[in-house]
């Protein structure tokens, strides 16, 4: 399994990076849309762990191109706003699998991409 993580904060890329490795999943860490596009381009990813505030780009463009370019990609986005609290993001982005919180225990994110990115469930819209 590959996960690409899509996070402006390296510190925090990297801590999620730690924990899906130590889960046997394979992982790319980008800072920005713009590199998050260019490994899209040249792997395929089974989950994407996307935040939401990116400093680079748009979350939201990150997660259409993989909609387009790796229609089984699943997206968790993480978030330290309100942004979409209301669940709206589930009909906002199709490919939309679960909405967390920035500080979730790096231990439940990990079982999480685990668990959508191994069998691609996914919640019905």
């Amino acid at each position: 399994m590959k996960t690409l993580i899509v996070e402006s904060t390296q510190e925090l890329g990297e801590l999620w990076q730690r924990h899906l490795e130590r889960q046997g999943i394979e992982t790319c860490l980008c800072q920005g849309q713009t590199d998050a596009v260019v490994a899209l381009q040249k792997s395929d990813f089974d989950i994407l762990v996307v935040d939401i505030v990116l400093e680079d780009g748009s979350a939201m463009a990150v997660a259409d191109f993989a909609s387009y370019r790796q229609p089984d990609a699943k997206v968790i986005f993480v978030t330290n706003t309100t942004f979409f609290s209301d669940g709206s993001i589930f009909r906002h982005c199709p490919n939309a699998c679960a909405f967390l919180q920035s500080d979730t225990p790096p231990e439940d994110l990990a079982a999480m991409a685990h668990h959508y990115g191994s069998s691609h469930n996914c919640p019905s819209s």
